[in-house]
């Protein structure tokens, strides 16, 4: 079967990328009979541009004109057979499409399920900067995958997955094809942490998903097998300047080399000199912003950030490169960045117990896990907090 996309790329060089003739071919099969000027508008183009995707895809086959611009028989056997929209539920796959807020009434089974999922996860490592992202966090997240059409017989990577992205992403596509036929997609986590590595292959063979994990250290380069071969990744690295263009970059790394790829970068609302900074490595990571959803994301007990954080999706461009291809060896995390002291109370006795980086308990989790030194209670009230050097 003739590859469209790649054929009309070849005849028509677009600034755009091919990712636009996808696009182009997608809204011609769900939406039949619009004509050029809507079709430019729906997809953000200028006119002489769609005008010219839609005469190498006529010449091509895929397309035909009459009553507005279609797919013919052989386009909607590609977009079915190649692109994976074969046995696709169109009715949900639309509502989500069209509605913000349409996952709220059409998912409720699934978020049911994921509930149980979340609930069963491994506790946070603060070291490492983990939180626990909500359940409609993780599940909003794989909706705006695929509102960005980057989700349907695609390879997904997630960098770093203790918010389950890549758990809510499968259960996604299998609400979305309910038949049980083999499935394109690809879905890699690459994360430090063994424990969720763990838990997210136990659920996705429980659940029967295309999950696959790999343990690493991002302050080395991503394995070689993980490199150049993704559609986009997913991450919510930790909220250091240097964290967020590491985790940028391993992510870059993954992707193929094309123009227009997405990349779904969680992060906490932050200062202007703050984002200034953040804007300027994506400049030099050859990255655009494609779109800012302020409190798009919600977090169990992460009151340093409001429980709320950003999404930013960003797209590749012909200058995207990591920034960062050798191994890292600056401080990474937050607590690295500026170590604190806290003197935490038990509840119970009123005893006073030090916690942080150079005393002998480091995490709140950690002393509520061990209890009291005195009594063994677990319920502690923070007293001072201030840093390590004061």
């Amino acid at each position: 079967m003739k590859n469209y996309i790649e054929d009309t790329y070849k005849q028509v060089r677009l600034q755009e990328g091919q990712r636009v003739i996808e696009q182009f071919l997608l809204a011609c099969y769900f939406h039949p009979g619009l004509p050029t000027k809507e079709l430019a508008r729906k997809l953000l183009l200028p006119i002489p541009v769609a005008t010219a995707i839609k005469k190498e895809l006529i010449k091509a086959g895929a397309i035909q004109q009459g009553s507005g611009v279609r797919c013919t028989a052989e386009g909607e056997a590609f977009i079915e057979q190649k692109l994976g929209f074969g046995g696709l539920d169109r009715e949900l796959y639309e509502k989500l499409m069209k509605d913000d807020e349409a996952w709220k009434t059409e998912l409720v089974d699934l978020k049911t399920e994921m509930e149980t999922i979340f609930a069963g996860r491994p506790q946070v490592d603060v070291q490492i900067d983990q939180s626990k992202c909500t359940v409609e966090t993780s599940l909003r997240r794989a909706i705006l995958c695929l509102r960005y059409q980057s989700l349907v017989g695609k390879k997904i990577l997630c960098v770093g997955d203790d918010d389950l992205v890549s758990i809510s992403l499968g259960l996604l596509l299998k609400r979305l094809f309910p038949g049980n036929q083999q499935r394109p997609e690809q879905i890699d986590v690459v994360d430090i942490d063994e424990r969720f590595l763990q838990y997210i292959t136990d659920v996705s063979k429980q659940k029967a998903l295309t999950v696959a994990c790999h343990q690493a250290d991002l302050r080395q380069p991503l394995p070689k097998k993980l490199q150049g071969g993704y559609d986009c990744f997913f991450t919510d690295p930790p909220y250091t300047l240097q964290g967020m263009a590491l985790f940028l970059s391993r992510g870059i790394s993954g992707l193929q080399k094309q123009k227009g790829l997405s990349i779904f970068l969680s992060f906490a609302h932050k200062s202007p000199d703050f984002t200034l900074n953040m804007q300027r490595e994506f400049v030099l990571a050859g990255l655009t912003v494609r779109e800012v959803l302020s409190h798009f994301n919600e977090y169990e007990a992460a009151q340093m950030i409001g429980n709320k954080g950003q999404m930013i999706v960003l797209t590749t461009t012909e200058m995207t490169a990591q920034t960062i291809k050798h191994s890292f060896l600056e401080s990474l995390y937050t607590g690295e960045e500026t170590p604190s002291k806290r003197e935490y109370q038990c509840k119970r006795c009123k005893r006073s117990i030090q916690v942080g980086a150079q005393a002998k308990i480091v995490t709140i989790e950690q002393l509520k896990k061990r209890g009291c030194p005195r009594c063994k209670h677990q319920s502690f009230e923070l007293l001072s907090r201030r840093r390590a050097q004061d």
